[in-house]
């Protein structure tokens, strides 16, 4: 789970989720050349001298079928219960039924008072730190939690499903146009939407058991089935729900075990792997009997950090309502550099570029070290960058112990503003996984992305199965990397948007947008004749369309389909005796990505009336307008002096 995104410029605007802000990028042209991070700093991790590359062993047949490294199945249960509607279990016209919008407890609304939440720090009243931080302003003014929760809805081409929007969706309109895929407040793993992607290919899944207790005390009362707020308590009940799921399905296992996991995909059935993502994990006491209990209900894989700095490590910060709550924790204001607005970061201990300076503690190397002896996987998704250096060194001593990133988006790949994000991979860092044998999910996020040029996929639709397609081809041609898909489903976070429809190509600016949805529709691959075409990656039961669409556009998916033996490989090789590194990665390639240029060099190219950019003849008869250009007839009837009232096109 990623989650809420604020940027501030110069009006208040409030993006949901991972990726959600587009940033500007550098010149047109430019092409990444070495595998050096946004700070500047080179990988250190030199070339393996040695070359075991078994990981589970040549003699094992390769397993088939699509892995899902990162999915919250039972999120219904994340955040005390209080935020999704919809479940996981029951006949699709009560798991699915319409949500009742209501006043003010609409399950996808906050609070209105989240003042309380901002924290109290000697020396620092609320007013002070607004001075520094302006957007502390909006969420502790009186009746905050609705406006933020109305900003949520507004990423960019997203209608949204959170705060009074029953008005913008319809509930669920049958199964077949819902969700979509901007949904973070509905059911997107019912159980009948995951039977289909089984029955399509999908044979491992890592099921995470997750919980925010900020955003969960964010979350109006009384929507709260479990008030009390307690991280561990939800993931339990989520775990419970895991095994409770697999003893009435019998095309589903649990895999405690790599054993386990290989008979369950050779039979032909789903693995589930549990999993943990908390960004208080384990929070109180001795923590070793704790890891215990979870590895007894079944955790095989857990992320030592999450959103926050905890006992275990430093997280690798990503957006700035997470730097709030870790703000609320610590009273720490940086002024080593700015990621939260301006000048000022918060929450965080960050060096001059931005990076946190906590790596992992010494419970953290601990930690690491019991998953290790228990031949847990473990999943390095948020931790800092220090963590992760400091987790290769542990891995390397261990005779390259193998580690993962079940969620993820490649730095090289996103435009400039996102690459300084710590919340990105670069290449030194999945050298690291290939030199351990481990592997990376990537993200079936919704931004825009930087031009991969190996990629038999035109970029020309941002946000769609072809910005997805960039990474994905960036990754094995490039990167060698194992992947899988990290989805991230009811994980708080947008998916792949569509190529058609209302919504198509929408993740960069609005008339780039148009362009593109007007060029896909006239001469791109055809639509697949499902609710995709239209509602983007909504559910896990779309899988088999996203693939799909990736097959039509040019790009091979085998690898994908073949993920679930990446996995347990992977998991075979935490286990079995090992040798030196799993990958020489002397063969990782970052030439030919070529960024993007900047909105603002991108829109002066398209013709402009009264300053605002249109897209030429992109608009049907009937259709709102603002000016003749914009119609494919030429005339829009009836509009106002640029634009205003708007008018149709004749």
């Amino acid at each position: 789970m990623r989650g809420l995104v604020f940027t501030f410029s110069p009006v208040f605007v409030l993006l949901l989720a991972c990726n959600g802000g587009q940033g500007q990028t550098t010149d047109s042209g430019t092409s990444t050349g070495s595998s050096t991070d946004a700070t500047g700093d080179t990988s250190t991790a030199g070339p393996p001298t040695t070359g075991d590359t078994t990981t589970g062993g040549p003699e094992l047949p390769p397993l088939e079928g699509v892995a899902d490294l990162h999915l919250h199945m039972f999120g219904e249960e994340a955040f005390g219960g209080g935020w999704f509607h919809g479940t996981v279990l029951g006949a699709g016209d009560v798991a699915l039924a319409p949500c009742d919008g209501g006043e003010p407890g609409d399950h996808g609304r906050l609070k209105d008072d989240l003042a309380p939440l901002l924290g109290t720090c000697p020396g620092m009243t609320i007013q002070e730190l607004a001075q520094l931080v302006p957007l502390v302003s909006v969420i502790a003014a009186p009746g905050g939690g609705g406006v933020v929760s109305e900003y949520v809805s507004q990423i960019p081409g997203s209608l949204g499903d959170t705060g009074e929007h029953k008005d913008r969706v319809a509930g669920w309109p049958g199964l077949e146009g819902w969700p979509r895929w901007d949904a973070i407040a509905h059911q997107q793993v019912w159980e009948e939407h995951l039977h289909a992607a089984y029955m399509a290919g999908l044979r491992l899944e890592v099921v995470s058991a997750v919980s925010n207790d900020w955003l969960c005390r964010a979350i109006a009362e009384e929507n709260l089935t479990r008030p009390e707020c307690d991280e561990m308590e939800d993931v339990k009940l989520q775990l419970e729900m895991a095994h409770d799921f697999v003893a009435t399905h019998d095309w589903a296992e649990i895999a405690l075990t790599p054993a386990d996991a290989r008979r369950i995909v050779e039979e032909d059935r789903l693995a589930l792997v549990l999993s943990v993502e908390a960004s208080h994990l384990m929070k109180d006491g001795d923590w070793k009997p704790q890891l215990d209990e979870l590895h007894a209900l079944g955790v095989r894989t857990l992320q030592p950090v999450h959103q926050l700095d905890n006992r275990f490590g430093g997280a690798a910060p990503h957006n700035n309502i997470f730097h709030i709550a870790q703000y609320a924790e610590n009273c720490h204001i940086d002024m080593d550099c700015g990621i939260t607005q301006g000048p000022v970061t918060l929450g965080f201990d960050v060096d001059a570029n931005c990076r946190n300076t906590l790596g992992l503690t010494a419970d953290g190397v601990e930690l690491v070290g019991a998953m290790m002896d228990l031949g847990m996987l473990v999943d390095a998704a948020h931790l800092s960058e220090k963590g992760v250096r400091e987790l290769h060194e542990l891995s390397v001593a261990r005779d390259y112990y193998p580690f993962y990133i079940s969620h993820g988006h490649f730095r090289e790949m996103l435009p400039a503003a996102k690459a300084r994000e710590e919340k990105t991979t670069p290449a030194w860092i999945i050298e690291m996984l290939r030199e351990t044998g481990g592997m990376f999910g990537i993200r079936t996020g919704h931004e825009e992305v930087n031009t991969y040029e190996q990629s038999a996929v035109a970029n020309t639709c941002h946000g769609s199965s072809r910005s997805f397609a960039q990474s994905y081809d960036f990754a094995r041609l490039g990167l060698k990397i194992a992947v899988g898909l990290g989805s991230d489903l009811n994980g708080f976070i947008q998916q792949v948007r569509p190529r058609f429809g209302p919504d198509a190509c929408s993740a960069s600016f609005p008339t780039e947008g148009a362009c593109q949805a007007r060029d896909e529709l006239a001469g791109g691959a055809p639509p697949l004749g499902t609710a995709y075409d239209d509602a983007g990656f909504g559910h896990i039961g779309l899988l088999p369309d996203l693939l799909a669409d990736l097959d039509q556009l040019g790009s091979d998916t085998e690898q994908l389909r073949n993920s679930a033996d990446a996995f347990v490989r992977m998991w075979e090789r935490a286990e079995a005796p090992r040798s030196g590194p799993a990958d020489p990665v002397d063969d990782l390639d970052v030439q030919g990505v070529v960024e993007l240029p900047a909105h603002p060099a991108r829109e002066a190219e398209f013709p402009s009336e009264c300053d605002e950019s249109y897209c030429e003849a992109s608009l049907a008869t009937g259709e709102a307008c603002r000016f003749d250009g914009e119609c494919i007839s030429g005339t829009c009837a009836d509009a106002g002096e640029c634009g205003m009232p708007r008018g149709t096109c004749a």
